[in-house]
């Protein structure tokens, strides 16, 4: 089993958790298709504005994968910096947080971010593999 960290959009938050999949652009089909049945996605909001508010990035749910990575063109995510999401697994709510976990107030608790003065640069990429104890650290602060 393993553990990943999924990074999106405010807009495609809302369509994660409605439909129950999670998409990547052409560019991360690579990591996509290492994903298997039975692998825990964490769902991670970069930081977004409404109206002069600032919104930060964070940590709002955690998924099951329950199916294998598959091709599919149908528009349901909004596309982020011209880029769609093709590449997609479907997936199964585990936790969805009521209170979101602000990362950088866990930062310096989690093991892959080896630069902590730069942490945003992990989160550069719509997925990443990270450790299991980083993941039961994550799971066990959501509420």
């Amino acid at each position: 089993m393993k553990y990943w960290m999924c990074v999106t959009t405010e807009e495609n938050w809302h369509i994660i958790r409605d439909k129950n999949v999670w998409g990547v652009p052409v560019r991360a089909k690579n990591t996509i298709n290492k994903v298997s049945p039975g692998d825990k996605i964490i769902i991670y909001v970069i930081q977004s504005r409404k109206d002069k508010d600032v919104i930060p990035s964070r940590i709002i749910g955690v998924f099951e994968v329950v199916s294998k990575p598959y091709y599919d063109e149908k528009p349901i995510f909004k596309s982020y910096k011209g880029r769609t999401f093709p590449y997609r697994i479907d997936i199964k709510p585990i936790k969805i947080f009521s209170s979101p976990i602000y990362f950088k107030d866990i930062v310096d608790e989690m093991s892959f971010v080896r630069n902590k003065k730069f942490w945003t640069v992990y989160f550069r990429r719509a997925m990443f593999e990270i450790p299991k104890n980083d993941y039961e650290k994550i799971v066990a602060m959501g509420k």
